[in-house]
C-alpha cells in the first residue's frame, strides 16, 4: 500500500507575499478566501441567463449594468453536491487574468462571510497527499483563524486564463469573454 506524504507544498511565492485582506466566503461547510484586491463587488442573485453548450459549472451570463458578465457556480467547478439556491446565496464579480486582458467574471457562492486581515504566520502552504490523483494548484495557501481553516484561493487559476475560461473556450468552441 503507498503511502500518504503529509509534506508542505512548495509556495510558489513567498507566503508573506500572501498577507493582506481577503473575501470570505462559503461552499457547503468549507470556508473560502480570495484577495479583495480581485474582487470587484457583490451582488444578490439575479437572472442567469444560460449558454447553450457551456460546461456544466458555467451557469450563464448576466447583464450587469450593461456589461455581460460570466457566472461560474463554484460548487459545480470544485465537483461538490448541488443544492438549491436560497436567500444567502450570492454572486461575487471578480476581476481574473484572462487570455486578452483582465475580465470581470461572476463566482455564484453559497453565502459571504467577511473581509479578515491575514497574516503571515497565519498562513501555510497547500498540503501535498504523495499522490497525483490531488490538485492542489487552484490553492495559494491554508489560513488558520480561531481554530478554523480558510481556503486561499488563486483565482486567476480557478477562473482565469489557466482555469474555467480557458476550459470554456476550448469546450464550447466559443471565445472567453472579451477583456476590458
Amino acid at each position: 500500500m503507498k503511502e500518504i506524504e503529509e509534506t508542505a507544498a512548495e509556495p510558489s511565492e513567498s507566503l508573506g507575499d500572501l498577507e493582506g485582506k481577503y473575501l470570505t466566503f462559503s461552499l457547503g461547510n468549507e470556508e473560502y478566501g480570495v484577495s479583495i484586491l480581485k474582487v470587484r463587488e457583490i451582488i444578490g442573485l439575479m437572472e442567469i441567463t444560460p449558454v447553450p453548450q457551456t460546461p456544466t459549472y458555467v451557469k450563464g451570463v448576466v447583464n450587469l449594468r450593461g456589461r455581460v458578465i460570466p457566472i461560474i457556480e463554484l460548487r459545480t467547478k470544485f465537483n461538490m453536491k448541488s443544492k438549491p439556491f436560497d436567500d444567502r446565496t450570492c454572486i461575487i464579480v471578480v476581476e481574473v487574468d484572462g487570455s486578452s486582458g483582465s475580465i470581470q467574471v461572476g463566482m455564484l457562492v453559497d453565502s459571504v462571510s467577511e473581509v479578515l486581515n491575514i497574516v503571515e504566520d497565519q498562513i501555510e502552504p497547500p498540503p501535498v497527499f504523495g499522490t497525483n490523483n490531488l490538485d492542489t494548484k487552484n490553492i495559494l495557501g491554508m489560513a488558520k483563524i480561531k481554530n478554523e481553516v480558510k481556503i486561499i484561493l488563486d483565482v486567476d487559476r480557478v477562473i482565469g486564463k489557466e482555469g474555467a475560461l480557458e476550459q470554456f473556450a476550448l469546450e464550447s468552441g466559443l471565445p472567453e469573454p472579451e477583456a476590458d
